[in-house]
């Protein structure tokens, strides 16, 4: 099946109100998404001495790590909190802070945004550990890769799911999916607990019977 990608950007004014200049201070690592990466060199030229994040993703926010010992905080550009929670969660204790463009308002993410995430992801993976029966979620999407943005490989999709479904500790059945339907999840009765090989991200605020594979992996590896 042939697609086409359409690049869908906002021209919205991305600039800082005077409220919003006012209240940030020290060195500022600006970031966004796609849909107003095209205007941020507008709020970049408003903060003398602030470093460019780029683009960030609900599951992948690299250009965080990498910049943490480089700014005193992070600013992202765009609504809702989806996308600062995965900044906060990379940013190493450094305040994160939200510009809303249409709103024109600032706001500083609350730590209780970041512990509930923190507490789903406990709870989730709580689930995995007391489970008898586990289901494996392998989306056939191109691009979803556990965080690895790549070529779509039906090898690559399902060399760790195998490697899940070897173990001995529990009993596993991998399902296939192109889009996920969470309530379609709730037919599958006899399984306690799924682990998600798709979008770290899918579970959010969805469903707590679904914990990420780098999570596991990750509580493992200590």
């Amino acid at each position: 099946m042939k697609t086409m990608f359409v690049n869908a950007v906002s021209d919205v004014d991305v600039r800082l109100s005077k409220a919003a200049l006012a209240e940030l201070k020290g060195r500022i690592g600006v970031c966004t998404t796609i849909q107003h990466l095209h205007r941020i060199k507008d709020v970049l030229a408003q903060l003398p001495g602030s470093v460019l994040v780029g683009q960030v993703l609900g599951c992948r926010v690299d250009n965080v790590k990498k910049l943490c010992d480089d700014v005193d905080a992070f600013l992202y550009v765009g609504t809702g909190e989806f996308h600062p929670v995965r900044v906060a969660l990379e940013a190493d204790d450094k305040p994160v802070f939200v510009y809303n463009p249409i709103s024109r308002k600032l706001a500083k993410l609350g730590k209780e945004a970041v512990l509930s995430h923190r507490k789903r992801v406990m709870g989730a993976l709580n689930r995995f550990y007391h489970a008898k029966i586990v289901g494996l979620l392998v989306t056939t999407k191109v691009g979803q890769n556990n965080g690895v943005i790549s070529k779509y490989s039906v090898d690559a999709k399902m060399r760790l799911p195998l490697e899940f479904a070897k173990r001995t500790d529990r009993k596993y059945y991998i399902f296939a999916f192109d889009t996920l339907n969470h309530d379609s999840l709730q037919d599958f009765t006899f399984i306690d607990c799924w682990v998600n090989f798709a979008c770290n991200r899918i579970m959010d605020d969805k469903n707590n019977r679904i914990v990420n594979v780098q999570d596991i992996i990750e509580a493992e590896n200590g």
